[in-house]
């Protein structure tokens, strides 16, 4: 089985193209354009060069989320665009699962996946790696730093961190957490690769989707919304304190 792999949920862009488990290849971008330049150029580059079509590809797999607002929507988008000229079926994979499996290698290490969510959080979910796979110990979440180093004193395995809020996690708990390390530059952020090894799970069990159903998963409301939720209880909460002293 041959999956294209997308993954565009945070800084760095990646596609990578994986045959039967093993990675054929991957072209990986971090240059500051935005992902709607380079995402399907990349794609598009690297099949030819392995002298591929996206007609020999089986499955796409995309980083669903959670991660940058608009990094998702652009690589669920592309998925999109290219499931549907296709007819190809979609795996929309855990962001947070997709960057543990570079280090599920690690036995009986607990993985600490961080995304930084910014207002003190992170996107984060534990997995216990098992060598040749994961053991999910958390759902995906978006929790508050505080809360984090509280629940990681109650696992008493080695832990690594990876992903690109792995160095604001590291440096906030390392005092109060245990066995704690950072993934090596090389395996700490997000990959294609890692997407299409959440992938094949998915195609195990039966989770894909059309092009159609695919959407992205953000996990919590972007700056926009929150702000305009944040108006209108401010309007409602003046409109009642109105009301209360006119009834006075």
């Amino acid at each position: 089985m041959k999956i294209l792999a997308l993954e565009s949920s945070a800084t760095a862009c990646s596609a990578a193209l994986v045959q039967d488990g093993e990675l054929v290849a991957q072209n990986y971008q971090s240059s500051g354009l935005t992902h709607s330049r380079t995402l399907l150029p990349m794609a598009e580059s690297m099949l030819e060069t392995c002298g591929e079509s996206l007609n020999n590809v089986d499955v796409i797999a995309v980083a669903a989320g959670p991660g940058s607002f608009t990094g998702l929507r652009i690589g669920v988008a592309t998925a999109k665009g290219l499931a549907w000229g296709e007819g190809k079926l979609c795996a929309p994979c855990s962001t947070l699962e997709s960057m543990a499996w570079p280090l599920a290698h690690l036995e009986g290490k607990l993985i600490i996946c961080a995304m930084d969510a910014r207002r003190k959080q992170v996107y984060n979910a534990l997995f216990l790696a098992l060598g040749d796979k994961l053991e999910r110990l958390s759902p995906d979440r978006a929790i508050s730093l505080e809360k984090l180093g509280e629940e990681l004193k109650n696992f008493h395995f080695p832990k690594i961190v990876v992903g690109d809020g792995a160095l604001l996690c590291y440096n906030t708990l390392r005092e109060r957490v245990s066995e704690m390390e950072l993934a090596p530059r090389h395996l700490r952020m997000q990959s294609a690769w890692g997407v299409a090894m959440a992938a094949q799970r998915l195609v195990r069990e039966g989770r894909l989707v059309t092009g159609g159903a695919l959407t992205p998963v953000y996990h919590r409301l972007s700056q926009a919304e929150r702000e305009r939720l944040e108006r209108e209880r401010n309007l409602t909460s003046k409109s009642n304190d109105k009301g209360d002293h006119h009834n006075v």
